[in-house]
């Protein structure tokens, strides 16, 4: 491994071949980081799963996260305990609530994500329409089936003015939906 920074490691924590730790980066016990993976100014909370090619900056992971293999967290990435972001899912930004997934082929930037919320393969929360950034809010137990597409600014499942959370749990998206906000 190569160290380039402070690595801080708790009990029992497994960390394979070809990993990179750049500065500050904190393990909780029971952490398992898989081959090649990088992580920079991060703290991953115990029992967490770090699969092989992982990139990691500036993220807070609770703990029983599950992580990648190939995933890509931005700097601004939160998750909540039990949170999983998996292959080829990148994030920017974004808050996971506790127990909600994005499996895979997700891009997922400057969103909040309520608990228990499912996000379809290849579903991405854009953004920027060109001239501002957007935040886009997914409320509780939200399903969001696959190749979605959620425009800057949508709020789904969550009602009442922006700023505000009124939630309306269990919102769910068809599959290849364009939502607007």
């Amino acid at each position: 491994i190569d160290v380039r920074g402070t690595l801080t490691c708790g009990h029992d924590v497994f960390i394979d071949v070809g990993c990179v730790f750049e500065g500050n980066v904190e393990l909780g016990e029971g952490v398992r980081v898989g081959p090649y993976c990088v992580i920079k100014n991060s703290t991953l909370g115990a029992e967490s799963v770090i699969d092989s090619h992982s990139v990691i900056d500036s993220t807070v992971a609770a703990g029983h996260n599950q992580i990648g293999p190939y995933a890509r967290l931005r700097p601004g990435t939160r998750l909540a305990v039990k949170a999983k972001v998996g292959n080829f899912v990148e994030t920017k930004n974004t808050r996971m609530g506790v127990a909600s997934k994005a499996n895979h082929l997700t891009y997922l930037g400057d969103a909040v994500i309520g608990s228990k919320v499912n996000v379809g393969a290849g579903t991405i929360t854009c953004n920027y329409d060109g001239f501002l950034k957007y935040r886009t809010v997914i409320g509780e137990g939200a399903t969001v089936g696959p190749f979605s597409y959620l425009r800057p600014g949508t709020r789904l499942g969550v009602g009442g003015k922006i700023g505000t959370f009124v939630e309306t749990k269990n919102a769910t998206i068809g599959a290849g939906s364009k939502v607007p906000h």
